[in-house]
């Protein structure tokens, strides 16, 4: 199935459900009159524009005021941070946000936002995040850049959740696109037996990730590790995810099942496709 028909309904300005704002999509919206796709070479430069697309019209369909917000982590929710201080600028809005990683609570106090915490706020209107990867059951595989427990912790604690991505990040099955395998954050004693029973059960290979600038591994927010499932196969992943999370020493996984209300794609022709979950 090509990605165009996973694509369940596409935004125009004439297609927005009832109950989101309007002016997200309309001619006058500056990121909507942007297409900068004329390059095919120029892929990193399409994917960023199309992350701009998904973040602008999340924050535009979703944020109202009055609420609390969850700010998710990743390259593609700096462009959604970017809409939601320019809208509580110019529209006055009374926005409380609760971060993911220590990144978003950087890109939160930078510009100028309200941060909360769990603590004071146990129960979020919306959260937005990105993904590494999104199927067409919006099944997504998240924590590439190492912040799934807390991500999914913030997600858990939403009324809503919704996910922005380019067109980079649309499989119609997990594993299609991310190569990388599926991140589980573990406790540092118990990597090596974990990452054995993983793929003793599953199949694939679990790998220890390796920090890039220094010597090591790499060490969550948590003061944990990550192994990467590189799995071989497609799982039943409401199955497998309820399995390792019971694998002792696992703290989480980066397999959110049955969690995204709706998934926001940039895309290389300057639209934004949008996914809602199938109908059982």
């Amino acid at each position: 199935m090509g990605r165009a028909m996973l694509l369940q309904r596409w935004i125009c300005p004439t297609l927005l459900s009832a109950g989101h704002r309007s002016a997200v999509l309309k001619k006058e919206t500056p990121f909507t009159q942007m297409r900068l796709f004329t390059s095919p070479s120029n892929r990193h430069g399409m994917a960023e524009e199309a992350k701009k697309l998904a973040g602008y019209a999340a924050v535009d369909n979703h944020v109202q005021n009055n609420q609390v917000v969850g700010v998710g982590s990743g390259s593609t929710i700096v462009y959604a941070v970017d809409r939601l201080a320019e809208r509580v600028r110019q529209e006055k809005l009374n926005i409380v946000c609760v971060p993911t990683s220590f990144q978003a609570r950087q890109l939160i106090l930078q510009h100028g936002l309200t941060l909360s915490d769990l603590d004071r706020h146990p129960e979020l209107d919306v959260a937005i995040d990105g993904a590494d990867e999104v199927d067409a059951a919006l099944t997504l595989i998240k924590g590439g850049g190492g912040c799934l427990t807390q991500e999914k912790i913030v997600a858990g604690c939403a009324k809503h959740f919704i996910v922005i991505a380019d067109f980079r990040k649309d499989s119609s099955v997990l594993g299609q696109q991310w190569k990388k395998g599926v991140p589980i954050e573990v406790i540092p004693m118990a990597y090596v037996p974990v990452s054995r029973t993983i793929a003793k059960r599953f199949g694939g290979e679990a790998v220890l990730r390796m920090a890039v600038s220094k010597a090591g591994p790499v060490v969550t927010d948590n003061s944990n590790f990550i192994l990467d499932w590189k799995f071989e196969h497609t799982h039943n992943w409401k199955e497998v995810n309820i399995a390792i999370k019971m694998i002792p020493g696992v703290v989480e996984t980066g397999l959110f099942v049955g969690m995204a209300e709706r998934v926001y794609f940039g895309m290389e022709d300057g639209n934004v496709g949008v996914r809602d979950p199938p109908v059982d």
